[in-house]
């Protein structure tokens, strides 16, 4: 059995700043780590492996520093992984970023099932997973809670509805996308980072991929643009009211009437 999980690194902190022409991050220096909602889905696809002994590969994409999180999930126990990068990439939106790591998933397939976290935290649009099963042709599930049995053909899995929980039986191949906290996920090993600090790591370029037309990729491929997008501003004012305690109240209570929070 054959499983892919699709992770990200994401910015490792808020304080980032946003290309005003494209309305897209700068990614380049910033720090990064995993995307906290993938760590379930690596912790999904290990205990799947402790189970099948199923050979497991990570994919992602970006810029070539995000080669940090394919060697962290090696030092947890994934066997191999593969980077999509090349700037024609950059600027995708999530219909773009789905059909790379659908091209990607092509290249270094095929696999019986793809996990994915539930959302990332710079983009939350919980949409890449499902978008990337449309362009695979295959099954998929979203929310996964649990898993059940597992064999050759299919796994049984728990969703978390807004009002309910369903159990299905999903068929190969096909996708799920794992909530937070379906199983806790486990640290990563310094005896691992030794014995995989030489793995070698697939890269993938534009020109690697079956389809290699720029026109399908990053900000020319997308649909969707955005228009404008820009760090909220920040107002902080102080006002120090002094005098008796009742002097005090009656300064704060003019105050709020002045700015109409008191009719």
């Amino acid at each position: 059995m054959n499983i892919l999980i699709c992770i990200k690194q994401v910015p490792g902190t808020s304080q980032v700043e946003i290309d005003e022409k494209t309305g897209t991050l700068k990614r380049d220096g910033v720090a990064a780590k995993m995307n906290p909602f993938d760590l379930y889905a690596l912790e999904t696809a290990l205990r799947l492996k402790e189970r099948t002994s199923a050979a497991l590969t990570v994919l992602t994409m970006g810029p070539p520093q995000c080669e940090k999180v394919v060697r962290e999930a090696f030092m947890m126990g994934v066997d191999s992984g593969v980077i999509l990068s090349d700037r024609a990439f950059g600027g995708a939106d999530v219909l773009m970023t789905s059909y790379t790591l659908s091209e990607g998933a092509r290249r270094a397939g095929p696999f019986d099932l793809i996990i994915c976290g539930k959302q990332t935290t710079d983009g939350d649009t919980a949409q890449v997973g499902a978008e990337l099963a449309e362009w695979l042709g295959i099954p998929h599930v979203v929310n996964v809670k649990a898993i059940g049995e597992i064999d050759e053909r299919a796994i049984t899995v728990t969703v978390d509805l807004p009002d309910s929980e369903v159990t299905e039986r999903i068929p190969f191949p096909c996708l799920m996308t794992v909530e937070k906290g379906i199983f806790e996920p486990r640290l990563p090993s310094y005896r691992r980072k030794l014995a995989t600090a030489d793995r070698e790591i697939t890269w993938l370029a534009l020109a690697d991929l079956n389809d290699s037309d720029p026109k399908h990729y990053g900000l020319n491929g997308s649909p969707t643009q955005v228009k404008r997008i820009f760090p909220p501003e920040s107002h902080i004012e102080r006002i120090t009211l002094e005098g008796s305690p009742a002097e005090q109240a009656a300064a704060l209570a003019k105050l709020l009437e002045e700015r109409k929070f008191l009719q």
